[in-house]
């Protein structure tokens, strides 16, 4: 089976397309370049997919012996992801580019690239599994290292994406895909991980991304931080600095009480902070609701997470009509955020 690997030059998708290889499957490696490493030489970005990393994809392929090729995705990368990045911190809400990316570009526009070279599947270093019910529906499921599991950005991707799909890690430990890597000899074995977003400075942070696209001078959305009674307690330098839930980086002291971001209000430019207790919610009402198999008819008790790395909480899913549907936990969670996925 001729097989496309998403290959970012980390050891993840290495070991999938050596696993692919070894299988005795055509294995042709597939790089994505998402933006323009030489446009902002002086400051690194933070994640995968720099020129280093393509590097490294490109080293791994000819040790595997098998064909690469680097996709130009930065227009696709730019409209699918950076803007509506831009646009959701501009709004006050916190964005998930992975989830974005992962559904607009690598299962979506790669998909399409690796059908156009004739490949059957597709596969990526994903850590998540699927499996199908004895209806033939196609599930996705968590991977076996709960730890690295990255189940929670895959959420929209369809029966069609998930059936062309494969996760050749899905079933092993990340000391396990190391040690795959070491005994094939491949020299990402124990290259150091990026948890950051791929497209953000390291030195500047995403603030200057939203900057930089939308044109705005650095402090020209300066306002006021307030308290939950309306009290100005600091200033700030751009409300777009700052997502629920955030305490770092308020610096407006005067207070014994830890204080977090409990509100970022884009059209007052004010940012409101106040007690963790604040942050508490049981409920919330989820928009551009996917369900991956069938749309159940009423209420459904599930196991869900507000964030990547929270614990599931027990809660009721009902749904609305529209796309929409009320989540109700079994108890209180911190840090539900506008824009964030509920999973």
């Amino acid at each position: 089976m001729k097989i496309a690997v998403a290959m970012s030059g980390g050891v993840d998708s290495s070991t999938a397309a050596y696993i692919l290889k070894s299988g005795g499957h055509d294995v042709v490696g597939l790089s994505m370049q998402m933006y323009d490493n030489l446009s902002n030489a002086d400051s690194p970005y933070g994640g995968c997919c720099t020129i280093d990393d393509l590097a490294d994809a490109r080293r791994v392929a000819w040790k595997l012996e098998i064909p690469h090729f680097t996709l130009n995705l930065e227009q696709n990368f730019h409209e699918k992801v950076i803007t509506p990045f831009v646009q959701s911190y501009l709004s006050g809400m916190t964005p998930s580019p992975c989830v974005l990316c992962n559904t607009h570009v690598k299962f979506d526009l790669f998909h399409q690239k690796a059908q156009a070279i004739g490949a059957e599947r597709i596969a990526t270093g994903h850590y998540a599994r699927i499996t199908s019910d004895r209806h033939g529906v196609l599930e996705l499921r968590k991977a076996k290292d709960r730890a690295k599991d990255q189940s929670y950005f895959l959420f929209e991707l369809s029966q069609d994406q998930l059936r062309d799909a494969m996760f050749p890690l899905g079933e092993l430990t990340k000391p396990q895909v190391r040690a795959i890597a070491e005994e094939a000899g491949l020299s990402v074995a124990r290259k150091k991980e990026s948890y950051e977003i791929c497209f953000v400075p390291q030195k500047d942070g995403y603030a200057s991304i939203v900057e930089r696209e939308a044109g705005i001078a650095s402090g020209a959305d300066a306002g006021e931080i307030v308290d939950a009674e309306g009290n100005v307690v600091g200033q700030h330098d751009g409300y777009y600095h700052f997502t629920i839930g955030q305490r770092r980086g308020l610096q407006i002291g005067g207070s014994a009480e830890r204080s977090y971001v409990i509100d970022v209000n884009p059209f007052t430019r004010r940012v409101v902070v106040g007690p963790g207790s604040a942050l508490e919610r049981n409920e919330l009402v989820a928009e551009r609701v996917h369900w991956i198999g069938e749309a159940p008819s009423g209420a459904v008790e599930v196991q869900a997470r507000v964030r990547s790395r929270a614990a599931d909480v027990s809660a009721t899913v009902t749904p609305l009509g529209g796309e929409r549907a009320r989540v109700l936990f079994a108890q209180k969670l911190r840090g539900v955020a506008p824009g964030q996925a509920v999973v």
